[in-house]
């Protein structure tokens, strides 16, 4: 009998043993299964979910002032026109005869002039002051053919498979140079993506930037809006932040 329950002691012991041992066990992977999911879950869904954007830029220039060019001739001598002298003595038969024609003289010409007019005031270099003021206008809605910023469609409605685009200029209707800057576009991706541009090069008065920007994992449905923010961290100090952005909605097929 003693011998019976030392035996159930031992087994007993045995188990609580391994109990323990699988406890520990559980905890352990338990714990480095966290570790796992902290340090490399998210950058491969972040790698997944994330949108590919293609961007294209071209800036163009301010436009200079016209010019009115003006060309006139001075006549630097008048027209003559003489009469030769007239017979008035009758022929034979008694008829007058008739006076020879005028004689006319080429008209002599003038020194030729030319005179130019500034529109605008007269073309001078000044300093600038005051502040810049970028100004945000969407110019058309569509989508890429291919992945590249070049292959862009006009279309308000993005067929299925291709990537929604937008064209849209960026403009400095301030009085000084913007200094480096960036912009923002919210895109209707999957995991509703915003881009934040690397710094685009300073604007002086008047100067523009056409951007052509598409991405792909677009989200189908009615009405999906693209928003573009110019200076969106407010990092350029401007005379008026109430332009600085624009938006236009399209219609994204899926399936």
């Amino acid at each position: 009998m003693n011998t019976d329950q030392s035996n159930t002691s031992l087994q007993q012991t045995a188990i609580n043993g391994l109990a323990v041992v699988g406890f520990v066990a559980l905890v352990a992977g338990g714990i480095w299964l966290a570790i796992y999911s902290t340090r490399f879950v998210p950058e491969v869904i972040g790698r997944v979910g994330a949108a590919a954007v293609y961007l294209g830029s071209v800036i163009i220039p301010a436009e200079p002032s016209l010019s009115a060019v003006s060309t006139t001739t001075t006549p630097t001598a008048s027209t003559t026109i003489s009469f030769g002298e007239t017979n008035l003595a009758t022929d034979a038969t008694g008829t007058p005869p008739i006076p020879p024609p005028p004689k006319q003289t080429s008209p002599t010409a003038g020194d030729r002039t030319g005179s130019a007019y500034q529109i605008g005031g007269p073309a001078t270099t000044s300093v600038l002051s005051g502040l810049p003021d970028f100004v945000v206008n969407i110019d058309a809605i569509g989508y890429l053919t291919a992945a590249s910023a070049d292959s862009f469609v006009a279309s308000s409605t993005v067929p299925s498979g291709s990537r929604p685009a937008v064209k849209f200029t960026i403009k400095n209707i301030g009085t000084n140079k913007s200094g480096e800057w960036r912009f923002s576009a919210s895109i209707p991706t999957q995991s509703s993506y915003i881009y934040f541009s690397p710094f685009q090069q300073s604007l002086s008065p008047g100067e523009r930037i056409e951007y052509t920007l598409g991405f792909d994992q677009p989200i189908a449905g009615a009405n999906k809006t693209i928003s573009i923010m110019a200076n969106f961290d407010s990092a350029i100090g401007e005379s008026n932040t109430n332009n600085n952005s624009a938006s236009a909605n399209l219609t994204i097929l899926g399936g």
